[in-house]
């Protein structure tokens, strides 16, 4: 009997035999996973957390009785908190079951690749936290005035800082820090109002956080607050990921585990949220707590799941988020691990399923300022849109990323060695060649590439080059007439297409694109080209002026082989702009520019939001834009680049 295992976060998954390993089936599915003793049970490095509940997504029961119980030397590695805690040895744990296992980063031997590097920004610096040094008069018995009423007139004569307040936990520390340095201190002020800090003697750094939650990644930017420049970038995956690929799999673990589900989900964001801090702190030389504040953007889910707030309401219809305006939260409130009187800036929503990552990027972008008609698609786990100009802007959300960035993909997985990122096809032998992250050179059918899986940018080159070949119709059909070793049916029954034979990858098996694969981009591509076409009707418009592509993901995709399969509608690929991690870049201006919070507050509710699903007739828009690259629209720029019949449409 077989039982079905997925691995997180690098999303891989597959049926094993019963009796097999978590290991084995680790190995089996090209998921790395530590074990430098041999499997002796004696080095503990190959620790995974298993997941327990009713995964809808996944269309799993994953629970630790799925398992083989605990044996003596298992027993002995491991604590027994961590026992408590679902954590299981790979090489000695077997499968009786389905389950769904999250590998920790200690315990992968592949990294994953979370490129979130930071965008170059112009922003005057005109931070909410400041930092000022003071000498103070020496008190005596004829002027008995208190530390803090010292603090404040020195803060006012010398600095115009004027009727502050004090944090509990800084004026504790006060009479000490003041005598520490010998009546001269530095004070750090926020918003000028609240002393949240006073440091002996002359301190001149001042640092902030700046953090993009993703649904898949997380990426913090450690920020110089006098020069705006960029001291440390820390990313990783949001280990998030445990309890589901998409928002909606979290809002249901929520529901369904009414008491705990949201305090886990909010605990787990706020681990990996200090893991970020420590590192890039870490990385510039400097403490955790001379974070003064951290400034955070992420979509409607994540959002409210940091703040502890119930999503569960925003995940039905009319899909109503608890608030839209920015939160200020002390950052002990949270258990964050910055500086404890620190603040922690959540920037505003807009709707539902735009959040404060797509504010983000309209405070990068700027399309609200611009007389040209920008179409901006951030594509992430959740594919969100924004079209318009200085006049108007207008958005809409989709669900895309879960198959373009790997999952629901039969050989899918996230970036990490081994993982295909660039795919071609000669249109004439139908032979595919292709890159593996980790080396530099291209497949020559023979050398073993030590392939693992498709990533997202591949997934894209693998459709488009397959239809310019011929080997899919327009309809998404693989053309099962054409003669080639590569076409077959598999063991399932299902049509597919080998990308890379047994014999090249480290995985012992073919790597395959399938018929349901096929299908799964066509539903992720359709929903952003439908998206695309309902905005321009609604602002009357047949064509945008600019592109703008923003996400880690985005910026790794080919935007011919984009236009090809028909994510977007045709348009000038010389007016296709590549933004990077747009939100991330939005958050750091925040972080630099407290007049830029006030425009995100304002902005956030212009822009009007389009529920696509309540358009009439989305369901025409998006069957049409099933096809490749569409069913009916033309193609002049991909003129001499689409294949046969639908070169001719073009």
């Amino acid at each position: 009997m077989d039982h079905t295992i997925i691995f997180q976060p690098s999303g891989r998954r597959g049926l094993v035999p019963e009796g097999t390993t978590i290991l084995e089936a680790a190995r089996r599915l090209g998921v790395g996973i530590e074990a430098v003793c041999g499997e002796q049970l004696v080095c503990g490095k190959c620790r995974v957390k298993v997941m327990e509940g009713k995964f809808p997504k996944e269309d799993i029961t994953s629970s630790m009785g799925h398992l083989s119980g605990l044996d003596e030397k298992e027993v002995k590695v491991l604590q027994r908190k961590e026992s408590e805690e679902n954590i299981r040895l790979a090489c000695s744990t077997k499968i009786y079951g389905d389950v769904l296992v999250f590998v920790p980063e200690a315990s992968r031997t592949g990294k994953q690749v979370v490129s979130k590097a930071a965008g170059k920004i112009k922003v005057k610096l005109k931070p909410a936290v400041r930092k000022y040094y003071v000498e103070l008069p020496l008190p005596s018995l004829d002027d008995p005035l208190g530390d803090f009423e010292r603090l404040e007139e020195a803060l006012a004569k010398a600095h115009g800082a004027k009727k502050l307040s004090i944090d509990y936990r800084v004026l504790q520390q006060l009479p000490d820090a003041i005598r520490k340095g010998d009546w001269k201190v530095t004070a750090t002020v926020w918003q000028g109002r609240e002393v949240i800090r006073v440091e002996p003697g002359k301190v001149e750094s001042s640092i902030g956080l700046a953090v993009d939650i993703g649904t898949t990644t997380c990426a913090g930017y450690l920020t110089d607050l006098n020069t705006g420049e960029v001291l440390a970038t820390e990313s990783m995956m949001n280990p998030q990921v445990r309890y589901g690929e998409d928002v909606m799999s979290r809002i249901t673990y929520c529901m369904m585990n009414e008491g705990t589900g949201l305090k886990e989900l909010q605990q787990t964001i706020i681990e990996g949220l200090n893991t970020i801090a420590k590192q890039a702190a870490k990385k510039a030389g400097c403490s955790p707590e001379d974070i003064s504040e951290m400034t955070l953007v992420g979509n409607t889910a994540m959002h409210h799941i940091l703040l502890g707030i119930n999503p569960e309401y925003m995940g039905v219809a009319p899909f109503t988020p608890a608030l839209h305006e920015s939160v200020d939260v002390k950052a002990d409130r949270f258990g964050i691990h910055i500086l404890p009187a620190g603040n922690v800036h959540v920037m505003p929503i807009e709707a539902g399923f735009v959040g404060a990552d797509n504010v983000g990027c309209l405070i990068a972008d700027q399309p609200h300022k611009r007389k040209e008609m920008t179409l901006l698609i951030d594509i992430g786990t959740n594919g969100e849109l924004v079209l318009g100009n200085k006049e108007k802007l207008i958005s809409c959300s989709c669900a895309t990323g879960p198959a373009l960035e790997g999952a629901q993909i039969e050989f899918g997985m996230r970036a990490a060695p081994g993982a295909i990122e660039r795919i071609k096809i000669n249109p004439k032998t139908l032979e595919a060649t292709y890159k593996v992250i980790g080396n530099d050179e291209w497949s020559d059918g023979k050398t073993n590439m030590q392939a693992k899986g498709i990533c997202g940018s591949a997934i894209i080159d693998a459709i488009a080059e397959m239809f310019k070949a011929g080997i899919l119709r327009k309809n998404g059909q693989i053309n099962m007439d054409l003669k080639s070793p590569r076409l077959r049916k598999g063991d399932k029954g299902v049509t597919e297409y080998v990308l890379a034979w047994k014999h090249e990858t480290s995985i012992d098996q073919d790597i395959v694109v399938n018929q349901k694969d096929v299908r799964a981009i066509q539903l992720a591509k359709g929903a952003l080209y439908s998206g695309c076409l309902i905005m321009m009707r609604k602002l009357g418009i047949r064509k945008f002026d600019r592109l703008a592509v923003a996400g880690a993901f985005g910026s790794h995709i080919d935007k011919v082989e984009a236009m090809v399969i028909g994510m977007f509608p045709d348009c000038d690929l010389k007016k296709v702009e590549y933004i990077g991690n747009a939100a991330g870049d939005g958050a750091r201006i925040a972080l630099l520019n407290v007049d830029r919070r006030r425009e995100a507050n304002e902005i956030a509710r212009k822009v009007e939001y389009v529920e696509l699903a309540l358009e009439e007739d989305f369901n025409d828009r998006f069957g049409e834009a099933m096809q490749f690259p569409h069913m009916f629209d033309e193609f002049p720029h991909l003129k001499g680049i689409l294949p046969g019949k639908a070169q001719e449409a073009a």
